[in-house]
C-alpha cells in the first residue's frame, strides 16, 4: 500500500483565527502564516537560502490506544492542536517559515500502515531540510515517526545510523511485549527489538516516569536494556542539578536526538484530556525548562506530541498546552527564546 493512501491535505478554510492587521506582519498570527502544502508534490524547492522551515503532520490515529485498552479520542488531537495554535502570535524571526503537510489517516484499523506512512512523509521531510512537528494521535506515532528518521539518516550516511537518541516525555515506559498485537504502550519494545535486530545501540532515556504507572516486570526490562530514566518524584526546580546532568550524559553520546511528549506526562491539573491522566504528573514550567536544555544542545532532529484527546479536554486546556510547548520549541530551535 502506497503511503499516499493514509494521506490527506489539511483543508484550504482549516487555518483561521482573529485578525489584527492584514498588513502589519507583526501583528499577524500563525494562521496568517502557515503554508500549506501537498507532500505528494516535490517540496525540494521550498526554502530559500538561510531559511529554516518546520513542517506540521497530523497523525490522525488512535487504533493503538484502542489496543492498549485506552480511552479513545486521539485521533482528533492533530485538528485540536492546530485551533490552538493559529491564534499564537507570529513573532519569529524572518528566517522561520511554517508549513502544514496535513494529516495521516488509519483506514480500517491498519496501524502498521499508518506508521509506515508517516515513516514516509517523515523521511521526505529531512531530506528537504524541513523539522517534522508530528501531532497526535496515540504515541503508536512514535514507532512510525522512529523509522522515518532512521531511513533518512542511514540514507544520509550511507550505512546502520548508531548516533540517534531517544528521549521520551511519558509517565509510562512504552515498552510492553506486544505478542499480541502493536500498540500505544509497545513502541519503545518494537524499536529495542528493531535495533537488536539491525546491530543498533538502543539509546533511549524516559523523563517524567510513574513508579504507580508501570509494573514491576516493565521496570526490569528497563534495568535488562541498561534504561536509565527520571522518574516524575525526582523533577523539581531544586534537583535541577541532577536532571542536567543525566540529560547531559544522554546527550553527549548521541549526534541526533528525536524528542516525544506524551500529554500523560503532565499533571492532569494542566493536561486532563488524555487516554490515562496523571494527578501527580510533571509541572510543564519545568518540563519545557528541560526540552529547551534539550534543544540548546542543537542536536534535535524531530519531534513529536501525542496523545492529546479532545473528548476529555475541558476548556481544550491539555491542547493549549502542547501548543505553547510546540511554541516554545521552536521559538528555541530559532534562538528566538527570550
Amino acid at each position: 500500500m502506497e503511503w499516499t493512501t493514509n494521506y490527506s491535505t489539511i483543508p484550504e478554510d482549516f487555518w483561521k483565527g482573529r485578525v489584527d492587521d492584514v498588513n502589519d506582519k507583526d501583528s499577524y498570527r500563525w494562521h496568517q502564516s502557515v503554508e500549506r502544502i501537498d507532500l505528494t508534490t516535490d517540496i525540494s524547492n521550498l526554502l530559500k537560502t538561510g531559511e529554516q522551515g518546520f513542517c506540521i503532520i497530523g497523525f490522525s490515529c488512535d487504533k493503538g490506544v484502542e489496543n492498549n485498552l485506552g480511552r479513545v479520542g486521539t485521533a482528533m488531537g492533530p485538528f485540536s492542536i492546530r485551533k490552538e495554535l493559529a491564534n499564537l502570535p507570529d513573532n519569529f524571526s524572518a528566517v522561520a517559515r511554517i508549513f502544514d503537510g496535513g494529516n495521516i489517516h488509519c483506514l480500517d484499523g491498519n496501524l502498521d500502515a499508518s506508521q509506515k506512512a508517516l515513516a514516509e512523509i517523515v523521511d521526505k521531510l529531512l531530506r528537504n531540510g524541513l523539522t517534522p512537528v508530528v501531532l497526535g494521535g496515540g504515541h503508536e506515532i512514535a514507532f512510525g515517526h522512529y523509522n522515518g528518521i532512521v531511513s533518512y539518516l542511514d540514507n544520509s550516511t550511507n550505512g546502520v545510523c548508531n548516533n540517534l537518541g531517544i528521549i521520551n516525555f511519558d509517565a509510562h515506559f512504552d515498552m510492553r511485549p506486544y505478542t499480541n498485537g502493536a500498540s500505544s504502550g509497545t513502541m519503545f519494545r518494537q524499536i529495542a527489538d528493531k535495533c537488536k535486530d539491525e546491530n543498533r545501540e538502543f539509546a533511549y532515556l524516559p523523563v517524567g516516569i510513574q513508579r504507580y504507572g508501570n509494573t514491576k516486570s516493565l521496570f526490569n526490562i528497563a534495568d535488562e536494556l541498561g534504561v536509565k530514566y527520571l522518574l516524575a518524584k525526582d523533577i523539581y526546580e531544586a534537583n535541577w542539578g541532577v536532571i542536567s546532568r543525566l540529560i547531559d550524559e544522554f546527550l553527549y553520546k548521541k549526534e541526533h536526538i528525536y524528542l516525544t511528549i506524551c500529554s500523560d506526562v503532565f499533571s492532569s491539573a494542566f493536561a486532563p484530556g488524555v487516554s490515562a491522566p496523571q494527578p501527580f504528573g510533571l509541572h510543564p514550567e519545568i518540563t519545557l525548562r528541560i526540552i529547551k536544555h534539550i534543544i540548546q544542545s542543537g542536536k534535535l532532529l524531530s519531534f513529536d506530541i501525542a496523545e492529546v484527546s479532545p473528548r476529555f479536554d475541558e476548556d481544550n486546556h491539555t491542547a493549549k498546552l502542547a501548543s505553547i510547548l510546540i511554541y516554545g520549541m521552536i521559538n528555541t530551535i530559532l534562538n528566538d527564546d527570550k
